[in-house]
């Protein structure tokens, strides 16, 4: 223990130790805690003195300068989300306040996930800082970035010198207090990548405790195949010597619907053997991508965007990025699935089908897939997944819940829903509604542990001596608003919510303060 928290752990066991003379700043008094270890609720008090818990328990005599009823109200830790794109809005002066996620109960973001966002930690933690943070963040080294950074977009293997310059980046990043290392070996440019370059910088990462998640390299069938995908993970983690995570785990498309439990047999053989494996899911039955990302062949985007135009304007080559279109329009279930979600050029077609859009247009979709593409490209929403699948791997001891969402403008676009609603939607749906889950198990995929698994020192518990990331809602009011076609609406049913142990939603409303922190991971040499 270091010496700050052991001053910190004294000055509450102090506290504590004065019994009924304790005076705290604030006390949630007779809730239903719900502590973040998946043990039932119970009737406890929760007391908190600056960003700290100061104790839990029933606390009959307590006293505070702020005392809050929670009769009939649960309280839980913070929610954490372990994949999130919220980074960019987060660093900008309109969204830092990040009120789209405190809504959900999210207090605590990982950002720079599928291996993409900024390489130097450093200075991306300076812009999030400079107009305050809502909720804490915690960043990770994106290997695709430095890929980019070190062999650019090409569809080959580094050099030795590359990939020590690749090794030395990911130090650096580690060192700045990342927590671990993302890829996207499913995107350019980190599908160009072998196997044994990722391992070679998970054991980096490795170096430094950290983790490695991954938007894995195929989701489907669209290369080496789901299956073969989640294995090349377990081998990563294994080879390395670190956590791994599959990111956003899914059975993708109507070509591997039924998948999943393949997958959990892998990912149970793999954790019985040993090797450390967990996955992160949203609960939704659709994804989001760009329209590269979904429909065009990587091997068309080798070598950067102006190659790309190249090979648009190629007649012979277009003719055969269009197959490819076409194979993976079928993948996905037909272009009625693919909602555009955002196109600037034309925003009257956001919130339409690709189907709806080539009818209105008179082309097929694959070519008017290709005409977004000329016109600077498109995001999706996908409607590509399983109730089945869904279920069966939210079930999972290991699955985490994390929501793939990120930050927006309030009306701008038409985002998947999961920017607004991902863990009330858990709670009502799969919880409450359904009872896919307990609600102390979802509580748990969203606390304790996200954060044991990326080492998040003090945080996703409600015990004496955790910072005090705080949630009070009551069930029988949360809700997701969002819809697919309506997805600006803040989720309802919180009631109270704390980051480091000041008020972030007091009775309902925002408070216009931000007290969110960028967090670095702790490591030892």
């Amino acid at each position: 223990m270091n010496l700050p928290r052991m001053a910190a752990v004294l000055v509450l066991s102090l506290a504590v130790a004065g019994g009924a003379q304790a005076q705290y700043d604030v006390l949630i008094r007779g809730a239903r805690l719900l502590d973040g270890s998946g043990n039932p609720w119970r009737v406890a008090s929760v007391a908190i003195t600056g960003d700290r818990i100061a104790a839990v328990g029933l606390l009959p005599e307590a006293t505070a300068r702020r005392v809050i009823d929670g009769t009939g109200l649960y309280v839980a830790p913070g929610f954490i989300d372990t994949h999130s794109h919220a980074g960019g809005g987060l660093a900008s002066a309109s969204l830092s306040h990040g009120r789209p996620l405190l809504a959900q109960g999210i207090t605590t973001v990982v950002v720079n996930p599928d291996g993409g966002g900024p390489i130097d930690l450093v200075a991306q933690r300076a812009r999030l800082l400079e107009h305050g943070l809502g909720v804490n963040v915690a960043q990770l080294v994106p290997h695709g970035s430095i890929r980019r950074e070190v062999v650019g977009m090409a569809d080959r293997a580094p050099t030795v010198a590359e990939l020590n310059r690749m090794k030395d980046l990911v130090g650096r990043g580690m060192e700045a207090g990342g927590f671990g290392l993302s890829s996207g070996l499913y995107y350019a440019p980190g599908s160009y990548s072998e196997t044994e370059e990722v391992i070679a910088l998970a054991k980096v990462a490795a170096r430094y405790s950290g983790v490695y998640q991954s938007h894995i390299r195929d989701e489907a069938d669209y290369n080496v195949g789901l299956v073969v995908a989640v294995d090349e993970v377990i081998r990563i983690a294994r080879e390395a010597g670190l956590p791994g995570i599959v990111t956003h785990i899914k059975a993708l498309g109507p070509r591997v619907w039924g998948f999943s439990e393949a997958l959990v047999r892998r990912i149970e053989g793999a954790r019985a053997a040993g090797v450390s494996v967990f996955a992160d899911q949203y609960p939704y039955e659709a994804s989001g991508t760009s329209i590269g990302g979904a429909l065009i062949p990587r091997w068309a985007q080798a070598d950067g965007r102006q190659a790309l135009r190249d090979r648009l304007r190629d007649p012979s080559e277009r003719a055969r990025m269009r197959e490819g279109v076409l194979e993976n329009l079928d993948r996905r279930g037909g272009a009625g699935r693919l909602q555009i979600s955002r196109h600037a050029p034309d925003p009257a077609i956001e919130g339409k089908t690709l189907q709806a859009v080539a009818e209105e247009r008179s082309v097929h979709p694959a070519d008017l897939t290709l005409q977004l593409l000329d016109a600077g490209g498109a995001t999706l929403v996908s409607f590509n997944m399983e109730e089945a699948d869904i279920r069966t791997l939210m079930r999972q001891p290991w699955t985490i819940t994390a929501s793939d969402g990120g930050l927006t403008e309030m009306g701008r676009g038409v985002p998947h829903p999961r920017y607004y609603g991902t863990f009330p939607r858990k709670i009502r749906k799969y919880v409450r509604d359904e009872g896919v889950l307990s609600l102390a198990d979802a509580v748990r995929t969203m606390t304790s542990l996200p954060a044991s698994v990326f080492g998040m020192a003090d945080r996703g518990v409600l015990r004496e001596g955790a910072f005090a990331d705080v949630v009070v809602f009551d069930l029988e009011r949360v809700a997701d608003n969002a819809t697919y076609s309506d997805p600006h609406q803040l989720a309802d049913g919180l009631v109270y919510l704390f980051v480091n142990g000041r008020l972030a939603i007091d009775e309902g409303e925002f408070e216009a303060a931000l007290h969110g922190r960028v967090l670095r991971r702790q490591w030892k040499n």
